[in-house]
């Protein structure tokens, strides 16, 4: 099984959570959005661990099942349509969450995630 991973499963992953442990081992591979990463660096330099919080992302980042995933051509149409399905719908969700789920929608992937808007867009695979 291959996941896309939100903001707050990683910090999960980072805080022990078994369920969401469980799923990283499982996983063929482990994908962090490109927004998420961002959300990730801005939110260690507004604490007191930034340095700390920096070197275990780096370590994580540095596993041979665990990529980042950046947005092409392709992702903007998906990111298009999902913004067009969530507007029809009057379900918006925050702009960096489309990104997200253009991601998987991409490729295909299963998103783990805690947020419950995502559930608006049924055409996304989800672990929770």
């Amino acid at each position: 099984m291959k996941v896309l991973i939100d903001t707050n499963r990683y910090r999960d992953f980072c805080s022990a959570d078994r369920q969401t442990v469980d799923w990283f081992q499982r996983a063929e591979e482990i994908c962090l959005p490109f927004v998420c990463l961002a959300e990730l660096r801005a939110g260690f330099l507004c604490g007191t661990k930034a340095r700390s919080n920096e070197s275990v992302l780096t370590r994580f980042l540095n596993r041979s099942r665990v990529r980042v995933l950046y947005p092409d051509e392709h992702t903007t149409h998906h990111y298009a349509h999902i913004f067009h399905q969530l507007r029809v719908q009057g379900t918006p969700i925050p702009t960096n969450d489309i990104w997200i789920a253009a991601l998987a929608v991409q490729h295909d992937l299963y998103l783990l995630s805690r947020d419950r808007h995502f559930d608006r867009l049924p055409q996304i695979p989800r672990l929770n």
